[in-house]
């Protein structure tokens, strides 16, 4: 009896707010259609998130403990991915691939040496699951000049365009970024700055919370507009194009320097850095006229900063991407197994135009199981 074609792909993603990895296995049956199979999420260790954090802002960590945090992360990554194949009912043999993100720990896209890490030991998830993996993908654009970042905007370009009207696909993790598809006009996408990765510390630190559900906490105060523009003189939100930030940049250090002129309740801080999120997202797609917004990632469920962008964008119809048919949870690991599936077809991943690479090309390391 002929075997089943392996054609389902699973992405594996765990982003800079540092909370689940999110594991979901898809078919890619045609263009512009994704049929969703199966999800699951595994929270991040408390002790690799704070570890995270601590590398990210720049503290010193020994070859021995970033080794042992690199094979810790892809033995995490292959557990969930093994929990989706067992609940699913899902044999590896029937998966052409997995699509691995990796955990950043540092991004530096600028300087004399550009680089970018992420970690999650690639060869224990390959050995682990027996599922050829993808994994690495952000280098080989930096390798031509790119920022490395984001790398989503080619597949949402295949899911989303319409040739009728402006689309803008945000993406709202620990950092947002945006992929603004126009029928008239080639895609570009950037990292608009601090998602919800602002509010979250900010949350942890005066409520000992991990984050403000629905923006609840941000909704009983009003944002304190000198703080606003202070924020925004940023010299990043004026940058041009292409760009990319994360927690290196936006953090509490940088948050504590803009307060010291300030004396303001946390209140009106977290409200603030809400409408920090939403008008960087703004800036980003106010230069067009009216269009349509889908929102995915963590802060689509949001409904304080929800309200907040679309007061912020009144010509632009907002929503969650589930209404487009894709979870809001699920839309950056179903993006790295598309881009998965384009490494094994030989087909780029990055948008020259959106990373600023000199050239499309083929992304990411493929690690056989064998």
């Amino acid at each position: 009896m002929p075997q089943p074609a392996a054609d389902i792909y699973i992405g594996v993603m765990s982003g800079t707010s540092l909370d689940n990895i999110d594991v979901v296995a898809v078919r890619f049956t045609h263009a512009g259609y994704v049929e969703s199979i199966a999800r699951h999420s595994d929270p991040l260790p408390h002790d690799i998130k704070t570890t995270v954090i601590t590398l990210s802002r720049g503290h010193p960590m020994s070859v021995k403990a970033l080794g042992e945090l690199d094979r810790r992360l892809g033995e995490c990554y292959a557990n969930a991915i093994n929990t989706l194949l067992e609940q699913a009912a899902l044999r590896p043999k029937n998966v052409a691939a997995v699509g691995c993100h990796g955990q950043t720990v540092y991004h530096q896209p600028s300087g004399d040496y550009p680089f970018t890490m992420q970690l999650g030991d690639a060869n224990v998830i390959a050995a682990r699951t027996g599922i050829t993996t993808v994994a690495d993908f952000r280098r080989k654009d930096m390798a031509y000049g790119g920022q490395g970042a984001p790398l989503v905007p080619a597949f949402h370009n295949d899911y989303f365009a319409d040739s009728e009207q402006a689309t803008a696909v945000v993406n709202i993790g620990g950092i947002a970024n945006v992929s603004m598809i126009c029928p008239d006009r080639p895609l570009y996408g950037f990292d608009t700055g601090p998602g919800n990765m602002l509010m979250d510390a900010w949350t942890q630190r005066h409520r000992h919370q991990a984050y403000d559900k629905d923006g609840e906490w941000a909704a009983t105060s009003c944002a304190y507009h000198p703080l606003l523009n202070r924020l925004l003189s940023d010299a990043y939100f004026s940058r041009p194009a292409p760009k990319s930030t994360g927690r290196e940049y936006f953090n509490l250090d940088w948050l504590d320097r803009q307060l010291l002129a300030f004396s303001l309740s946390p209140d009106q801080v977290q409200a603030t850095l809400l409408a920090l999120t939403a008008e960087s997202i703004a800036l980003a797609i106010r230069p067009l006229e009216r269009g349509r917004v889908f929102v995915c990632g963590g802060g689509a469920h949001n409904q304080a900063l929800m309200h907040a962008l679309q007061q912020a964008l009144p010509q632009w119809s907002i929503a969650q991407t589930d209404d487009a048919g894709i979870s809001c949870d699920d839309m950056e690991a179903i993006a790295f197994a598309w881009l998965a599936r384009q490494t094994l077809n030989h087909q780029p991943g990055n948008v020259p135009a959106v990373t600023g690479a000199t050239q499309a090309c083929c992304l990411g390391a493929i690690y056989l199981p064998y």
